[in-house]
């Protein structure tokens, strides 16, 4: 077991098992928070994180050494999919909201989602579903049309503009990638495993993200599922299906990488495998169905885990 696989979060809902004999590491760490396009972390980081760090590397170098010559490494896993917003880049509180606000001053529609508000509004997957439910609940703004199939194409408009006001915020890269997304995406490239990104999102938005992001060379090579591609969104499995069809691989052999209870949920529904890398708007969420959950994927000499992690992944469940 490495580094790595030695510090994923505890599942209450299976009995323990790990990858190998060695015993599980109990980890404590500070949460990897998404840093300043310009460097640096947007809070300091704890003070526990330095001592965590080396009992993790001591229980590795143990586990490493009790493992010596054991049995052949697991199969890779056929695709590597990724949902986009809270995963790639923690987009929400910062990116769309503020997107979704400004398109609403820009129609004087009167509407203005604080931070807690959106947040709640993230249980509801998709942009155009989330102002449609914000408006039932609450009231139409007053230039809000009154036919349904009027204020269908209201809201499609509104959810346009505010997808060009969001993907300027990526193109001038005021929104980071969070950290480990980059190594994992190219080793997993490197080594065949196909990789794509899954997401209730416009598809032009997680386009953006992508090649503004990760760059044009590696755009080519990762497959987006976005926005209505599919008449069902997350919590519904059907993106996930619809990925593994046309990869033509199987569920069962891909891993999800999610930040989100309704993104689990799909990813699970699936057959899939599903790694949590919580995000500033759902660190408190209860991920218990997760087969690992992390506070993000994280570079060395912090990172949570790697292309071998989600192989092990595939063969066996690690509690600790």
């Amino acid at each position: 077991m490495n580094a790595m696989a030695a510090t994923a979060t505890a599942s209450t809902s299976l009995p323990a098992r790990t990858f190998s004999s060695a015993r599980p590491v109990a980890w404590i760490a500070a949460r990897c928070l998404p840093r300043r396009a310009g460097g640096g972390s947007m809070l300091s980081p704890s003070p526990l994180r330095s001592s965590a760090a080396r009992t993790l590397r001591a229980e590795a170098a143990r586990a490493s050494a009790a493992g010596a010559g054991g049995a052949p490494a697991a199969a890779l896993p056929a695709a590597l999919l990724f949902d986009c917003d809270g995963v790639l880049v923690d987009t929400e509180k910062d990116g769309h909201r503020i997107s979704f606000n400004e398109t609403f001053a820009e129609r004087e529609l009167g509407v203005s989602w604080d931070v807690e508000l959106y947040g709640e509004l993230l249980k509801i997957g998709g942009g155009k579903e989330r102002m449609t439910a914000y408006f039932n609940k609450t009231e139409w703004p007053a230039k809000a049309p009154k036919t349904d199939e009027e204020r269908k194409e209201f809201v499609a408009s509104l959810h346009k503009r505010k997808t060009e006001l969001f993907m300027a915020l990526i193109e001038k890269k005021l929104l980071p990638l969070r950290p480990g997304v980059q190594r994992l995406i190219d080793e997993a490239l490197g080594k065949g495993v196909k990789v794509a990104v899954c997401s209730t999102s416009n598809e032009k938005a997680v386009s953006a993200i992508v090649s503004c992001l990760l760059g044009p060379d590696r755009a080519e090579k990762i497959t987006i599922f976005a926005g209505d591609v599919v008449p069902r969104k997350k919590p519904d499995p059907a993106i996930y299906l619809l990925a593994a069809t046309t990869l033509e691989v199987d569920p069962s052999s891909c891993v999800v990488v999610e930040d989100s209870n309704i993104g689990l949920s799909a990813a699970k529904a699936a057959g899939m495998k599903c790694i949590v890398t919580k995000s500033g708007y759902t660190a408190d969420e209860d991920f218990v169905i997760a087969d690992a959950v992390f506070d993000c994927i994280g570079d060395p000499p912090e990172g949570r885990f790697d292309l071998e992690f989600c192989a092990n992944l595939l063969q066996k469940q690690f509690v600790s």
